[in-house]
């Protein structure tokens, strides 16, 4: 990951949960400038910016976020979690499994199964992307291959972390799914759009006098993010999917 690229991420990342644009001030970059300096790892960077987002949805404010300084006290928290973590792990391998001693108590899954998980994942996402390059370049395109070299730096991560945390790595794997989601949202033809939001609302009209209009929404956002996923090729990243 170049330097241009490390900030271009971030800023992206910020932007896209905020939920409108928002240039990042001198203080922003020169923070983000920080992170690098210290050798924040892009992913955990992004982790915390998810983190620190989530949080404040999950109570939010009257006032919005606008500035990436929200997040530092998050970002530098998972950093020094991810610092502790590796404690231990055998850094000077190039090997894809974690060194001997290393802790799995509490994994919802074989550490194994789940870098398989994430092997596939990349795989299908390079493959959509050598499929869809043929025939244009575009937005999607770029968003796919982002998440295919930010899914390795997690492959990597997670095999030889000393101490694997599965709550961590799905909060990285929601972000990517969330970027792709988006991406896919910014390319769909209104025709194809139209097509799937009709098919939703005749899935969803059985049952939508017996649902709430809150739930109703999010359902059907669901649906039709569900079936613009499986025409544009996008696999399923979360770890509830394995």
């Amino acid at each position: 990951m170049n330097y241009f690229n490390y900030f271009t991420e971030i800023e992206d990342a910020f932007v896209r949960r905020r939920g409108k644009h928002l240039l990042l001030s001198p203080m922003d970059w020169a923070l983000i400038e920080s992170w690098k300096a210290m050798e924040v790892p892009l992913h955990v960077a992004l982790r915390g910016i998810e983190r620190a987002f989530d949080s404040w949805e999950a109570k939010p404010r009257k006032r919005s976020i606008k500035s990436l300084l929200y997040c530092q006290e998050e970002v530098e928290a998972q950093y020094a979690e991810w610092l502790e973590a590796h404690v231990g792990a055998d850094k000077g391998t190039d090997s894809e499994v974690a060194a001997p001693g290393t802790k799995d108590e509490g994994l919802p899954f074989e550490r194994e199964t789940i870098l398989e998980h994430l092997r596939q994942g990349r795989s299908a996402l390079l493959q959509t992307f050598a499929e869809r390059k043929q025939a244009q370049d575009d937005d999607f395109t770029e968003a796919l291959t982002r998440a295919a070299t930010l899914l390795e730096d997690l492959e990597r991560d997670f095999s030889q972390s000393a101490t694997a945390d599965a709550q961590k790595l799905e909060v990285s794997l929601t972000g990517l799914e969330r970027m792709l989601s988006d991406a896919i949202r910014s390319v769909v033809a209104v025709d194809q759009l139209e097509a799937v939001t009709s098919e939703v609302k005749q899935q969803l009209r059985p049952y939508r006098k017996h649902m709430e209009a809150k739930i109703y929404e999010q359902t059907f956002d669901n649906l039709l993010l569900k079936s613009l996923r499986e025409q544009f090729a996008v696999p399923r990243l979360s770890l509830f999917y394995l």
